[in-house]
Protein backbone atom coordinates (compact mmCIF):
# COMPACT_ATOMS: atom_id res chain seq x y z
CA UNK A 1 0.00 0.00 0.00
CA UNK A 2 1.48 3.64 -1.17
CA UNK A 3 2.21 5.68 2.09
CA UNK A 4 -0.05 8.10 1.18
CA UNK A 5 -3.16 5.98 0.60
CA UNK A 6 -1.65 4.11 4.48
CA UNK A 7 -1.96 7.78 5.89
CA UNK A 8 -5.81 8.19 4.52
CA UNK A 9 -6.74 4.99 5.70
CA UNK A 10 -5.44 5.21 9.30
CA UNK A 11 -6.54 9.08 9.63
CA UNK A 12 -10.16 7.75 8.16
CA UNK A 13 -10.33 4.98 11.41
CA UNK A 14 -8.62 7.59 13.81
CA UNK A 15 -10.83 10.78 12.47
CA UNK A 16 -14.26 7.54 12.62
CA UNK A 17 -13.54 6.88 16.23
CA UNK A 18 -11.86 9.72 17.79
CA UNK A 19 -12.75 12.66 16.07
CA UNK A 20 -11.07 15.73 14.11
CA UNK A 21 -9.96 17.21 17.24
CA UNK A 22 -9.54 14.05 18.77
CA UNK A 23 -6.93 12.67 16.45
CA UNK A 24 -3.44 13.78 16.35
CA UNK A 25 -0.94 13.88 13.21
CA UNK A 26 1.25 11.90 15.77
CA UNK A 27 -1.47 9.29 15.93
CA UNK A 28 -1.72 8.91 12.30
CA UNK A 29 1.67 8.04 12.05
CA UNK A 30 1.47 6.00 14.23
CA UNK A 31 -1.76 4.14 13.17
CA UNK A 32 0.21 4.08 9.67
CA UNK A 33 3.47 2.77 10.61
CA UNK A 34 5.48 5.58 9.50
CA UNK A 35 7.39 8.26 11.20
CA UNK A 36 5.82 11.71 12.18
CA UNK A 37 8.28 13.83 9.64
CA UNK A 38 7.07 10.90 6.99
CA UNK A 39 3.40 12.55 7.07
CA UNK A 40 4.43 15.93 6.02
CA UNK A 41 6.68 14.17 2.67
CA UNK A 42 2.66 13.96 1.60
CA UNK A 43 0.53 15.97 3.36
CA UNK A 44 1.27 19.60 4.78
CA UNK A 45 -1.24 19.75 7.66
CA UNK A 46 -3.95 18.01 9.40
CA UNK A 47 -6.75 19.74 7.71
CA UNK A 48 -4.98 18.96 4.24
CA UNK A 49 -5.24 14.99 5.55
CA UNK A 50 -9.15 15.62 6.44
CA UNK A 51 -10.09 17.02 3.03
CA UNK A 52 -8.50 14.12 1.28
CA UNK A 53 -10.28 11.55 3.59
CA UNK A 54 -13.27 13.49 2.60
CA UNK A 55 -12.93 13.19 -1.03
CA UNK A 56 -11.87 9.77 -0.74
CA UNK A 57 -13.98 7.91 1.67
CA UNK A 58 -17.37 9.78 0.57
CA UNK A 59 -19.85 7.25 0.14
CA UNK A 60 -20.72 9.10 -3.66
CA UNK A 61 -18.18 6.61 -4.68
CA UNK A 62 -20.49 3.70 -4.44
CA UNK A 63 -23.35 5.26 -5.14
CA UNK A 64 -22.94 7.36 -7.83
CA UNK A 65 -22.12 3.86 -10.06
CA UNK A 66 -25.12 2.67 -8.57
CA UNK A 67 -27.50 5.52 -9.43
CA UNK A 68 -26.06 5.38 -13.05
CA UNK A 69 -27.54 2.06 -13.41
CA UNK A 70 -31.07 3.17 -12.30
CA UNK A 71 -33.58 2.70 -14.98
CA UNK A 72 -37.22 2.89 -14.58
CA UNK A 73 -40.47 3.52 -16.86
CA UNK A 74 -41.71 6.10 -13.58
CA UNK A 75 -40.53 8.69 -11.62
CA UNK A 76 -41.86 7.12 -8.52
CA UNK A 77 -40.17 3.51 -9.63
CA UNK A 78 -36.80 5.36 -10.30
CA UNK A 79 -36.64 7.47 -7.35
CA UNK A 80 -37.95 4.38 -4.86
CA UNK A 81 -34.94 2.58 -6.69
CA UNK A 82 -32.67 5.29 -6.14
CA UNK A 83 -33.71 5.37 -2.46
CA UNK A 84 -33.27 1.79 -1.95
CA UNK A 85 -29.41 1.54 -3.43
CA UNK A 86 -28.48 5.26 -1.26
CA UNK A 87 -29.58 3.47 1.96
CA UNK A 88 -27.95 0.17 0.94
CA UNK A 89 -24.48 1.93 0.62
CA UNK A 90 -24.79 3.91 3.39
CA UNK A 91 -26.04 1.12 5.81
CA UNK A 92 -22.73 -0.95 4.78
CA UNK A 93 -20.95 2.22 6.47
CA UNK A 94 -22.76 4.25 8.69
CA UNK A 95 -19.83 5.30 9.85
CA UNK A 96 -19.33 7.72 7.21
CA UNK A 97 -21.89 9.74 9.21
CA UNK A 98 -19.21 10.46 11.76
CA UNK A 99 -17.41 12.21 8.62
CA UNK A 100 -20.39 14.23 7.37
CA UNK A 101 -21.16 15.49 10.87
CA UNK A 102 -16.90 16.43 11.42
CA UNK A 103 -17.43 18.60 8.06
CA UNK A 104 -20.40 20.24 8.94
CA UNK A 105 -19.86 21.07 12.56
CA UNK A 106 -15.88 21.68 12.51
CA UNK A 107 -15.47 22.79 9.02
CA UNK A 108 -18.86 24.62 8.36
CA UNK A 109 -18.66 22.64 4.98
CA UNK A 110 -15.93 24.07 3.73
CA UNK A 111 -14.47 20.91 1.77
CA UNK A 112 -17.96 20.76 0.02
CA UNK A 113 -17.37 23.32 -3.00
CA UNK A 114 -14.85 20.61 -4.10
CA UNK A 115 -17.11 17.23 -3.20
CA UNK A 116 -19.47 18.69 -5.43
CA UNK A 117 -17.60 20.10 -8.19
CA UNK A 118 -16.50 16.05 -8.22
CA UNK A 119 -20.13 14.77 -7.99
CA UNK A 120 -21.91 17.18 -9.83
CA UNK A 121 -20.67 16.43 -13.73
CA UNK A 122 -21.22 12.56 -12.98
CA UNK A 123 -25.06 12.50 -12.13
CA UNK A 124 -25.73 14.28 -15.90
CA UNK A 125 -26.88 11.29 -16.95
CA UNK A 126 -29.50 10.29 -14.24
CA UNK A 127 -31.18 13.83 -13.77
CA UNK A 128 -31.38 13.76 -17.77
CA UNK A 129 -33.75 10.41 -16.97
CA UNK A 130 -35.91 12.60 -15.27
CA UNK A 131 -36.29 15.23 -18.41
CA UNK A 132 -36.98 11.68 -20.23
CA UNK A 133 -39.73 10.32 -18.34
CA UNK A 134 -43.40 10.48 -19.42
CA UNK A 135 -43.97 11.78 -16.02
CA UNK A 136 -44.60 15.64 -15.28
CA UNK A 137 -42.89 17.36 -12.91
CA UNK A 138 -43.69 20.78 -11.12
CA UNK A 139 -42.07 23.55 -12.04
CA UNK A 140 -39.01 22.98 -9.72
CA UNK A 141 -35.44 22.95 -11.23
CA UNK A 142 -34.34 19.15 -12.19
CA UNK A 143 -30.83 19.87 -10.02
CA UNK A 144 -32.99 21.21 -6.91
CA UNK A 145 -35.41 18.08 -6.72
CA UNK A 146 -32.07 16.19 -6.96
CA UNK A 147 -31.26 18.02 -3.67
CA UNK A 148 -34.39 17.74 -1.72
CA UNK A 149 -34.27 14.02 -2.65
CA UNK A 150 -31.04 13.50 -0.98
CA UNK A 151 -31.94 15.48 1.40
CA UNK A 152 -34.86 13.10 2.13
CA UNK A 153 -32.75 10.47 1.80
CA UNK A 154 -30.05 11.79 3.99
CA UNK A 155 -32.70 12.82 6.83
CA UNK A 156 -34.29 8.92 6.59
CA UNK A 157 -30.67 7.58 7.20
CA UNK A 158 -29.48 9.67 9.91
CA UNK A 159 -33.24 8.88 11.80
CA UNK A 160 -32.89 5.06 11.34
CA UNK A 161 -29.17 5.39 12.61
CA UNK A 162 -30.17 7.71 15.79
CA UNK A 163 -33.48 5.63 16.68
CA UNK A 164 -31.64 2.17 16.13
CA UNK A 165 -33.45 -1.31 16.03
CA UNK A 166 -34.73 -0.47 19.34
CA UNK A 167 -37.29 2.18 18.32
CA UNK A 168 -41.32 1.55 18.19
CA UNK A 169 -42.09 -0.53 15.28
CA UNK A 170 -44.08 2.72 13.20
CA UNK A 171 -40.83 4.31 12.94
CA UNK A 172 -39.34 1.36 11.43
CA UNK A 173 -41.69 -0.66 9.35
CA UNK A 174 -41.91 0.86 5.88
CA UNK A 175 -40.20 3.65 6.60
CA UNK A 176 -38.30 4.01 3.28
CA UNK A 177 -41.56 3.96 1.71
CA UNK A 178 -42.93 6.31 3.93
CA UNK A 179 -40.26 8.75 3.33
CA UNK A 180 -40.16 8.38 -0.94
CA UNK A 181 -44.17 8.64 -0.82
CA UNK A 182 -43.81 11.92 1.55
CA UNK A 183 -41.18 13.28 -1.16
CA UNK A 184 -43.39 11.97 -3.98
CA UNK A 185 -46.56 12.92 -3.02
CA UNK A 186 -46.38 15.63 -0.04
CA UNK A 187 -48.60 15.22 3.20
CA UNK A 188 -52.02 16.06 2.36
CA UNK A 189 -54.44 13.80 0.60
CA UNK A 190 -55.11 15.07 -3.13
CA UNK A 191 -58.12 17.28 -3.22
Amino acid sequence: MPTSTAILSAAYHLFIRRGYHGTSMRAIAREAGIALGGIYNHFASKEEIFREVILAYHPYHEILPALMNVRHDTLAGLFRQAAGLIDAALSERPEVLNLMFIELVEFDSRHVPELLDRILPQVGPTLEQLNLSGDRLRPIPIPMVWRIFLGTILGYFISKHALGPGSPPEFREGALDHFMDVFLNGILEPK
